[in-house]
């Protein structure tokens, strides 16, 4: 992949508002903003909706299918996600779309903050559309690293913790900010039992790679801001629930062309709670290089 085929712009967006063959998709953690006004013709869907709240984690490729039919989205549309908050929920939701094998999914460069910062249209018409009938693929387990892979990559794979420093160190659990619930407790998929990170973990958060209006970096500054990573290696990246984690996979893969590079879903909520699996506290290993 490359920025040309994984990001629309504003201006296309604006020019395919009325194709049939395009959907854009609003996410988020709720749908205050969305009814207050968003894209015309977007279909509102809450990250949660992906969620399996009896196994825990992403739902499966069958009620994938079923929740993309309910949504009137079609195996052949063309997705457009976008959110606020740097789209970082939009990536998340797009690598759901990766996992389950839709041909054709962009993220929308800047997310609502820049489609509103650059005067664009907005409606506060929920949008319906007709049932389809989309039968999900996959899952994909070229773009998914699950617990025994994170485990066995240790010493042996690029580990990209993209959570805050003090997340990284153990100082802290995980902060709530910018509209984003991240905070231990407030959700069963969202507590540890201990704070730290995978031995031999790297660290960048993943704002990093964003600009001021949330459009992403140009492609040299995001390369160089990965240079501490073994470019030799399979990479897997993670932080405490998959989201910030999934913006990190989608700049590697999907705006620097690695193909090896898979998000842990499970991420720290997952492996800070494992029993017997080595953990790291201490001073932070950048993932940019210093040399």
């Amino acid at each position: 992949m490359s920025r040309a085929s994984a990001l629309v712009t504003g201006e296309w967006g604006g020019h395919h508002l009325d194709s049939d063959e395009v959907v854009f998709v609003e996410t988020g953690n709720e749908d205050t903003e969305y009814r207050k006004g968003h894209v015309p013709g977007a279909v509102w869907i809450n990250w949660s909706e992906f969620q399996d709240d009896l196994e825990l984690g992403v739902i499966g490729p069958e009620k994938f299918g079923r929740l993309m039919s309910a949504k009137g989205i079609r195996n052949d549309d063309t997705v457009v996600v976008y959110s606020g908050n740097s789209n970082l929920l939009a990536a998340l939701v797009y690598w759901y779309f990766t996992l389950y094998g839709h041909r054709t999914v962009r993220l929308l460069d800047g997310g609502r903050k820049k489609w509103e910062l650059d005067g664009r249209p907005l409606t506060s018409k929920v949008t319906g559309r007709p049932a389809s009938h989309y039968r999900a693929q996959g899952p994909d387990w070229s773009v998914r690293a699950r617990r025994d892979d994170v485990i066995a990559a240790i010493g042996n794979a690029n580990i990209l913790d993209v959570r805050t420093p003090q997340e990284y160190s153990g100082q802290i659990f995980a902060p709530g900010f910018a509209g984003e619930a991240f905070a231990p407790g407030s959700n069963p998929h969202e507590v540890a039992q201990r704070s730290g990170h995978v031995p031999g973990a790297v660290n960048l958060p993943w704002e990093k790679v964003v600009a001021a209006d949330d459009t992403f970096k140009p492609d040299d500054e995001l390369a160089a801001l990965f240079t501490g990573l073994d470019q030799g290696r399979d990479t897997i990246t993670y932080c405490w629930v998959g989201a910030r984690s999934a913006h990190s996979w989608f700049v590697l893969r999907e705006l620097l062309g690695r193909s090896d590079v898979k998000n842990y879903d499970g991420s720290w909520a997952e492996y800070g709670s494992l029993i017997g699996v080595p953990v790291e506290r201490g001073a932070r290993s950048s993932a940019t290089s210093t040399h």
